[in-house]
C-alpha cells in the first residue's frame, strides 16, 4: 500500500485501517524509510516557512520572524529529534503494553506510534500560517483517537484497559516532546523582527541535490532499522536508545562521521574588534545528540556610541541535510520597500542572506561556507557595509579551509 493511500486510509477509517495494518509484515528501516520520514518532514519545513519566510504577527511586539539560518538550523533538529521521538515512544508502548494486559512486539509498537501520528504531521501543513496553529492541536488531539483505538488491535491490550493504555502514552510522550523542544529551543533559539515578507522565486538548481540526500537518509535509516531491530531483540532499553540516538546521527551526518572544531578554536577565529568596534562579550557552546554534534562561538561587539555588532560562528559538523537543505531552500530573492531591504542568493557561489532596516536600526548578514559553517552578523546602528565587514573579518577562506577538518569516514 502507498503512502499516500495509507496517510488517507488511517485519517478517515481508523477502525477498519488498523486490522489491516495489524496483519501486514514490516521492517524498522522500511517504515521509517517508506512512511516514517516524508511525512514527519511535514511540519518541520512548513514551520521554517511559517516563521521564517512569512513571519507572523504579535500583540504589542508587531511582526515577528526567525531569522533563516535559525530557522533552517531548527528545521534539522526538529525534524531530526522527531524521528528519534517517534522510536522512543514506541519504546515506551512496547514496555507498558504488559501492564495493560497486552503483548510487547516491538514492531506492532512502531506501526502503532508511526500511523497513530499521520494527521498530526498531515495537519502541520498549516505551520505554514503559524496563526493556524490551533488547527494543528486539533490534528494531535484526533492522533491521540486514533492511537486509542490501534493500541488494542496492535498491542492486544483489552478493550476496557485501552483509555488507561492511551493516557499514560500521551503522558509519558507529552514529557518526552517537552524535552524535545527544550533542546530545540536551547540550540536554534529565537530572535529577530522583521517587518517584511519575503516573496521568494524559483527554487534553486540544489533541489536535486537535496533529492539525492534525502535519498541517501532514507538508506541509512534502513540500515539503522537493522541495528535498533538487533537492540529491541536484546530486550536491553538503554541499547535500544543508544542505539537509535547513533543511528539518527549517521543519517543525518552521512557516510561520515565529524568531529566538530573545538569550542576555543571556534572562539578564537572571532577577532578582537570589528568594523571600529571592540568585543565585549565572548562565548562558545558544543551541543551533542548521538552522533549529531555542533559547536558554536558568539561576540558581541560595541562602542560608546550604541553601535552593536553580534558575530554568530556555528559548525554543524556531519551534518550534510543542513548544507542541503539551506541549498535547496535558497532562492534568488529581492525584495524592498520604504522600510528596508531584504536579499537571498548566492555571493561568489556561496549561499547569503541580507536584511537591512535603512535608518539603520537593524540589519543582519549572513552565509554559509563550506557546506558546514554558518556564519551569521547580526547589528544594530550599523550600515550593511559594517555588517559584511564583520563577517568577513573572520576570514571566509580560512574557514573554507577547516571544511574537512575532524572528518572521518
Amino acid at each position: 500500500m502507498n503512502l499516500i493511500q495509507r496517510a488517507t486510509n488511517i485519517t478517515l477509517n481508523p477502525k477498519t485501517e488498523w486490522p489491516v495494518i495489524a496483519a501486514e509484515t514490516a521492517t524498522t528501516g522500511d517504515l521509517f524509510k517508506s512512511y516514517i520520514i516524508p511525512l514527519s518532514a511535514i511540519p518541520a519545513i512548513a514551520s521554517f516557512i511559517g516563521m521564517s519566510v512569512f513571519g507572523m504577527n504579535m500583540p504589542f511586539v508587531g511582526h515577528f520572524r526567525t531569522p533563516i539560518l535559525t530557522g533552517l538550523m531548527t528545521l534539522i533538529l526538529s525534524f531530526g529529534l522527531g524521528l528519534l521521538s517517534t522510536y522512543l515512544i514506541s519504546l515506551i508502548i512496547n514496555a507498558l503494553a504488559p501492564s495493560f494486559g497486552g503483548e510487547k512486539n516491538a514492531m506492532q509498537a512502531l506501526k502503532v506510534t508511526a500511523y497513530a501520528f499521520t494527521p498530526a504531521w498531515i495537519a502541520g501543513v498549516v505551520n505554514i500560517i503559524p496563526s493556524l496553529g490551533m488547527l494543528g492541536v486539533l490534528a494531535a488531539l484526533y492522533s491521540i483517537y486514533v492511537l486509542y483505538l490501534g493500541l488494542p488491535v496492535l498491542m492486544k491490550a483489552p478493550q476496557e484497559k485501552a483509555v488507561a493504555y492511551t493516557a499514560v502514552t500521551v503522558i509519558c510522550s507529552i514529557v518526552l516532546m517537552v524535552i524535545v523542544m527544550a533542546v530545540v529551543g536551547a540550540v536554534g533559539g529565537m530572535s529577530g523582527m522583521s517587518g517584511m515578507h519575503m516573496r521568494s522565486g524559483a527554487p534553486s538548481a540544489e533541489s536535486s541535490a537535496a533529492m539525492g540526500e534525502l535519498a541517501k537518509m532514507g538508506e541509512k535509516m534502513a540500515e539503522a532499522g537493522k541495528k535498533m531491530e538487533d537492540a529491541q531483540k536484546s530486550g536491553d532499553t538503554q541499547a535500544q536508545m543508544n542505539a537509535a540516538t547513533e543511528a539518527l546521527g549517521a543519517a543525518l551526518g552521512g557516510d561520515s562521521k565529524v568531529e566538530v572544531i573545538d569550542i576555543a578554536k571556534l572562539k578564537a577565529l572571532l577577532p578582537e574588534t570589528v568594523a571600529g568596534l571592540k568585543r565585549t562579550r565572548f562565548e562558545g557552546e558544543k551541543t551533542a545528540m548521538g552522533g549529531f554534534k555542533i559547536s558554536k562561538a558568539e561576540a558581541e561587539y560595541r562602542d560608546e556610541g550604541n553601535r552593536e555588532i553580534t558575530l554568530e560562528l556555528t559548525d554543524i559538523g556531519g551534518s550534510k541535510m543542513f548544507g542541503v537543505m539551506f541549498g535547496w531552500g535558497m532562492v534568488e530573492s529581492d525584495k524592498e520597500n520604504d522600510g528596508g531591504y531584504e536579499k537571498m542568493g548566492k555571493v561568489d557561489g556561496r549561499p547569503t542572506h541580507e536584511k537591512f532596516q535603512k535608518d539603520g536600526s537593524s540589519g543582519e548578514y549572513g552565509v554559509l561556507l563550506g557546506g558546514r559553517f554558518m556564519l551569521e552578523a547580526r547589528g544594530s546602528n550599523v550600515d550593511m557595509v559594517s555588517l559584511k565587514t564583520a563577517a568577513n573579518s573572520v576570514g571566509f577562506a580560512r574557514l573554507e579551509a577547516l571544511k574537512n577538518e575532524g572528518v572521518t569516514k
